[in-house]
């Protein structure tokens, strides 16, 4: 059997603390079912008797406090929300008891957002972290040495889980029970919650949102000037003639900004501006394809297919 704490941070989101709760008990009735023994005892674990969560929308009696509890194998950190400075402040007190237990062995498992706090630990330094790619920039800013993933749902580093956002983290409480259980009973909840097991990538739902909060006037002016070009495509080097600017220096300053090359940034703005018309215009897409700049329709469907994942058929079929 394997003790499961989820932890009741301050501005956690109940809804996931209650999925991550509900799920780990069915799977214990699944086996009750198959006679077998239950796997997981599961406990909600505050600081205090009481917690408030979600922003005080809530509170909850947990069953179990840190102090009083010396040992666990399994920590989930849920989803929290909010300003993430704060948010992490007002749940320090929980740091150095995950420290500990994961000296002691422990798996911790990270629900979307949640990563900011075990981040905040230490304990994703130097490790690969999948985190909502709305909050990537954020996440990288306060984190400089986790190694930040945004193009899938979940990461896996030697007993520490990390997943994409929102509600992607059905799928790594999925992937745990593979892990603990195999993979007879992770489909068996996949059908039981209809949650699809087969969803490995963010970059469907990803939109592009460029890094802007670094200073760096010049850079600001190319981002700006990439993102209004209306007409058609332009090299590195038409860009830096444009606005007077080396072309080595320039690269080496923007990728350090924005975590993009130059030529990314601006494969991944036409990207998301043909994302938008596939979702909501009636025109083909080589009229889309040619409208945004590009004279190679078959090198913007690589493009494309590369940042989502789909094609752009599929994706209009997805989204329109």
């Amino acid at each position: 059997m394997k003790h499961v704490s989820i932890l009741a941070l301050h501005d956690a989101t109940m809804s996931c603390i209650d999925s991550s709760y509900q799920i780990l008990n069915r799977v214990n009735d699944f086996l009750k079912y198959q006679g077998r023994p239950h796997f997981y005892k599961v406990e909600i674990v505050g600081v205090n008797a009481t917690e408030t969560l979600g922003s005080h929308l809530y509170r909850i009696n947990v069953g179990n406090t840190i102090e009083r509890l010396p040992k666990t194998d399994v920590v989930i950190i849920p989803l929290i929300c909010g300003d993430f400075t704060r948010v992490l402040e007002h749940n320090a007190a929980y740091a150095h008891w995950l420290r500990t237990q994961r000296r002691n062995g422990a798996e911790i498992v990270s629900l979307c957002v949640g990563s900011f706090f075990t981040a905040s630990t230490g304990l994703l330094d130097d490790r690969r972290c999948a985190i909502h790619w709305a909050a990537k920039n954020d996440f990288a800013q306060l984190f400089p040495r986790v190694q930040v993933i945004d193009d899938t749902i979940i990461t896996d580093e030697d007993g520490i889980y990390t997943c994409g956002g929102g509600y992607s983290y059905l799928n790594l409480l999925l992937y745990l029970i593979e892990k603990h259980l195999g993979k007879d009973l992770s489909i068996l909840a996949s059908k039981m919650f209809e949650i699809d097991i087969e969803r490995k990538s963010q970059q469907p739902f990803i939109i592009f949102i460029g890094q802007k909060r670094h200073g760096d006037e010049e850079v600001l002016k190319a981002q700006d000037y990439i993102e209004t070009w209306s007409g058609d495509t332009f090299s590195v080097d038409d860009l830096c003639k444009t606005l007077h600017l080396g072309r080595r220096n320039f690269e080496r300053r923007f990728k350090k900004c924005t975590g993009n090359s130059v030529i990314e940034y601006m494969q991944r703005v036409r990207v998301e501006q043909a994302k938008k018309q596939l979702e909501s215009s009636r025109k083909t897409v080589n009229e889309i394809i040619y409208g945004i700049g590009y004279k190679d329709v078959n090198a913007f469907r690589k493009v494309f297919k590369k940042f989502t994942n789909l094609s752009p058929l599929e994706y209009r079929r997805k989204y329109a």
